[in-house]
């Protein structure tokens, strides 16, 4: 047994069935061209100059008139607008992004207006449509092995299908599927891994959290929680799980080599039902969880983790447009943090300063962002969608 396995309390070995597939479906016809939404001024064109230095937010467009273009936003200019990359036509509902610096491959999950589950595939360096093909039965938010060779695709959480889909990066075929539950919803590789998993499953398994060893494929699973998962993010070394439940105001954490989950309930929240809380993330230093609530509650709720089993509400932060927050993710460095609107909102997405909480600026409306640093000319880093914690600590640490 792994020592990833030996952390659970429940942990169950299941069979994995490899399936390869024909041809790609290709069709990356680009949209018309379209203004994109910026508060700040400045040149749709990215400089010779400047295109290889700096750290930059990729964000893919989900209002109308823009939805599935990408607009790149300059971290270290206050957030100026340099470019608008037009990607694919035909993009109802934008559903997971990721991206490797191995491969310097941008990739995006979505769902046609007919209800198609499409990935499409960026090379960052020319901003070109390598691939965009649909996947077999669908698509839900994604995730990529950290080398860029493997995506990891859940099956959409509407649909009833039984496992995930990995696919080859370079190309999209399905190389293989991993079987556990049903309506497979969000996939997550944190830094130190493994690869995580939840479900919006009814028949009990959506109450659970899985684990999938990317070297073995074997699943392993914590829980059951108070209810159905939703978002969720891991810290830095893959010890806490922060988890938004189902029916539950606040969150629950799980302590995964133990198995151990606790409850952290707001006091003071909106009359009436919770429903799923949704967005949830780690700042990078992990002193702080950031979590939004549901459609109606336009507010942040901030938690201090000095003790991540004992979650201590630290301030609540209203939002400008007072229509709620669908998700939330962090620049690498932990400066900024970007909560998205509810979604396909034409309501912009809102940067708050991580550090003071105050509210900086806002961008075109977007909930599928992540972060893509150059250096010298190359892809140095590239951050995540999910708030994930970045502290790895050394075993002497």
């Amino acid at each position: 047994m792994t020592a990833k396995q030996q952390w659970l309390r429940f942990a169950c070995t299941v069979a994995v069935a490899t399936l390869t597939i024909g041809p790609a479906v290709r069709s990356a016809a680009a949209a018309p061209p379209t203004a994109s939404t910026s508060t700040s001024t400045g040149s749709p064109v990215l400089a010779a100059d400047e295109a290889r230095t700096g750290r930059f937010l990729y964000a893919v467009n989900q209002a109308a008139a823009t939805r599935g273009s990408i607009s790149v936003y300059d971290i270290g200019a206050g957030h100026r607008l340099v470019k608008t990359i037009e990607t694919v036509g035909d993009v109802d509902d934008v559903k997971g992004v990721a991206a490797s610096a191995a491969t310097v491959r941008l990739y995006v999950a979505y769902r046609t207006r007919s209800g198609v589950g499409m990935i499409y595939c960026l090379d960052v360096y020319h901003d070109a449509v390598l691939w965009n093909r649909a996947i077999d039965p669908d698509i839900d938010r994604l995730a990529i092995h950290p080398g860029g060779q493997l995506l990891y695709v859940p099956t959409w959480e509407n649909r009833p299908t039984p496992f995930i889909n990995i696919l080859d990066a370079g190309t999209g075929d399905v190389v293989r599927k991993v079987y556990f539950s049903n309506r497979s919803h969000d996939t997550l590789f944190p830094p130190s891994g493994p690869l995580f998993q939840e479900t919006k499953a009814e028949d009990g398994s959506g109450e659970y959290l899985y684990l999938i060893d990317p070297q073995s494929y074997a699943v392993s699973h914590i829980g059951p929680y108070a209810g159905i998962l939703g978002p969720y993010a891991v810290d830095g070394m893959s010890r806490y799980v922060v988890n938004n439940v189902t029916g539950l105001w606040g969150m629950q954490v799980a302590e995964l080599k133990s198995g151990r989950i606790i409850t952290a309930s707001l006091a003071e929240h909106p009359p009436g039902e919770p429903g799923l809380l949704h967005g949830i993330g780690w700042t990078p230093d992990e002193r702080e969880v950031w979590q939004s609530s549901s459609a109606g509650d336009p507010h942040i709720y901030v938690w201090n983790m000095r003790d991540p089993m004992a979650p201590v509400l630290a301030e609540r932060i209203s939002l400008t447009s007072r229509h709620g927050a669908h998700w939330l993710t962090f620049d690498i460095e932990g400066d900024y943090a970007y909560v998205a609107p509810n979604k396909s909102s034409e309501d912009a997405t809102e940067i708050f300063d991580a550090h003071t909480h105050r509210s900086v600026g806002l961008i075109g409306s977007s909930e599928d962002m992540i972060e893509i640093d150059f250096a010298d000319g190359k892809v140095s880093r590239v951050g995540d969608q999910f708030g994930v914690g970045r502290v790895v600590r050394t075993s002497t640490n």
